[in-house]
């Protein structure tokens, strides 16, 4: 399905996709997921035309005990040329850890706001920024890229609404750290359109735009309406999570990612390419869903099975 508006309207020819389903939308998942389901859901992303996966994190397994197999996952991992598989590492012995399971690519992740940094990895915005910067050194020792992310970029679950100024600055000192992408997170769902395109207007004068990305979340089912805003923009990045998997632990009610096939299906009816296919993504939406025993918040999943 295409349409001609992508002539008319100021939109990337093409777009690529940051698959996060396999780290950010399963690591709130109670139930552990075992290795062997994590590693044929990355097989079938990549099967689908991913070309971006985000695999697993390095974090403590005490305070995420889903991503406690992090080594296991990246060792099993059959690693394609063509595919990048960055993982999370919020702080050194995460990096070291990462790299020794062979990872070549890695992410760290700040806030725009004081509180939910404080309550979700135990420190200040600052105090962040600054234990990030030998990870970001080591990294660029090493010739592996390092993309940065904002969280509660368009509200806080405990600050309410954050001023764009606020993400300018985080998302400029991650950008000036050695951060090749910054991706922007809604991650409490609460931004709409106008609030989105003022969000990359306020933060473009900081950060190029071909070096932002988005990650929305569609807890007021406004994901896809925001990244149409951003696109028109200038936009070429977005982050979601096949079967829209995930949530934020600190928001009530807060649910996923927007759904992978949800976007693309958007994009393809826009002429927009994203190299994805889109039967072969909702299969591996329906796996994960089964496994999980749960529903696809996917519209589209939804519509295929009829």
């Amino acid at each position: 399905m295409q349409s001609d508006s992508v002539q008319f309207n100021n939109l990337p020819k093409r777009v690529t996709l940051v698959e996060v389903g396999p780290r950010d939308g399963l690591q709130n998942e109670t139930a552990v997921v075992p290795v062997k389901v994590k590693l044929q859901l990355i097989e079938l992303l990549s099967d689908a035309g991913l070309s971006v996966i985000e695999a697993t994190s390095f974090v403590s397994p005490k305070w995420v005990p889903q991503m406690a197999d992090a080594e296991q996952v990246m060792q099993n991992l059959k690693q394609r040329n063509a595919i990048r598989y960055p993982v999370l590492t919020p702080n050194m012995k995460g990096f070291e850890r990462a790299i020794a399971a062979g990872a070549k690519e890695v992410a760290i992740f700040g806030a725009a706001s004081e509180s939910f940094s404080q309550k979700n990895i135990n420190c200040s915005i600052d105090e962040s920024l600054n234990k990030f910067l030998p990870v970001v050194e080591a990294a660029q020792s090493q010739n592996i890229p390092v993309r940065g992310y904002v969280s509660c970029v368009m509200g806080c679950p405990y600050e309410g609404e954050i001023s764009a100024s606020r993400v300018a600055e985080v998302a400029d000192k991650l950008y000036q750290m050695g951060c090749y992408e910054i991706s922007l997170g809604d991650t409490i769902g609460t931004g709409t359109p106008l609030v989105a395109e003022r969000l990359i207007s306020v933060v473009s004068e900081k950060v190029p735009l071909d070096k932002l990305a988005v990650h929305f979340h569609d807890t007021y089912g406004q994901a896809l309406a925001n990244i149409f805003a951003v696109l028109k923009m200038g936009i070429s990045t977005v982050d979601s999570a096949v079967a829209g998997l995930g949530g934020c632990p600190y928001a009530k009610g807060a649910s996923g990612n927007v759904a992978t096939e949800d976007l693309v299906y958007m994009l393809d009816g826009m002429g927009i390419q994203t190299g994805i296919d889109l039967a072969k993504l909702v299969s591996a939406s329906m796996m994960i869903s089964n496994y999980l025993q749960k529903q696809p918040s996917s519209k589209v999943a939804s519509a295929f099975l009829g």
